[in-house]
């Protein structure tokens, strides 16, 4: 076990902290919140010399593709009472990033790509499993490493079960299970023709583009069977 840095979705921070804190004041929530950041980086990843926070800002280059259905399209609008208040406690007191243009998920992908396993993502998005690396759960106060293989079928998986938090379409009648089935010990670029044949190319493409985790500022999906070499 190697890691210095904690990667840190502060996306999901600011919606459970902040619905947790909603009847409370504005001191306790941010109270709340400090003491659980503290005792993060500090006690239950001890091996971390630094952090980073990541949160999303405005624009999603991803609504522009969605084209079967809305991406998020089924989210509700709701936010925490203390929203604004712990984002920019968040960037003015744990200097956290504010990313337009793409998702907190994906600035968090460059970076433990970039890190090259010397990083550890915080977070309880299962899309995040996608990237190779340390990853840890704090909920149920889970470490554990992601390699490629896992990696690779974590991400083509979602193809055909889709992903309902994001409103993304996957194949009607397939869920994990026949998903495991269907997938299991192929390698991408497989698993990638298997998708064609149940999704077509342009449905697809359209669910790599936005299941996909940029791995650099100017990254995009490529189909594994187009992979430039």
């Amino acid at each position: 076990m190697s890691y210095s840095v904690a990667i840190i979705d502060a996306d999901i921070l600011v919606y459970r902290f902040g619905f947790a804190s909603n009847n409370d004041s504005e001191d306790v929530a941010i109270r709340t919140i400090a003491h659980f950041l503290e005792d993060l980086v500090m006690l239950e990843l001890p091996h971390c010399q630094r952090w980073s926070l990541h949160l999303t800002g405005k624009r999603n280059f991803r609504d522009e593709i969605a084209v079967t259905a809305p991406y998020k399209g089924n989210r509700k609008s709701e936010k925490p009472i203390h929203y604004k208040l712990i984002r920019d406690y968040l960037v003015y007191g744990w200097d956290a990033v504010v990313w337009d243009g793409m998702e907190a998920d994906d600035a968090i992908a460059i970076e433990a790509t970039e890190l090259k396993g010397d990083g550890v993502i915080v977070s309880l998005d299962k899309d995040l499993d996608q990237v190779v690396g340390w990853h840890y759960n704090f909920v149920k106060d889970n470490l554990y490493y992601v390699d490629q293989e896992t990696a690779d079928y974590n991400f083509y998986k979602q193809f055909l079960t889709g992903d309902a938090v994001d409103n993304i379409k996957g194949v009607h009648g397939i869920g994990p299970k026949k998903a495991e089935k269907l997938l299991e010990g192929k390698t991408p670029v497989e698993m990638w023709e298997v998708i064609v044949e149940h999704l077509g190319y342009e449905r697809a493409m359209e669910n790599g583009h936005l299941l996909y985790m940029l791995r650099s500022v100017n990254d995009t999906f490529t189909p594994p069977t187009e992979v430039i070499t």
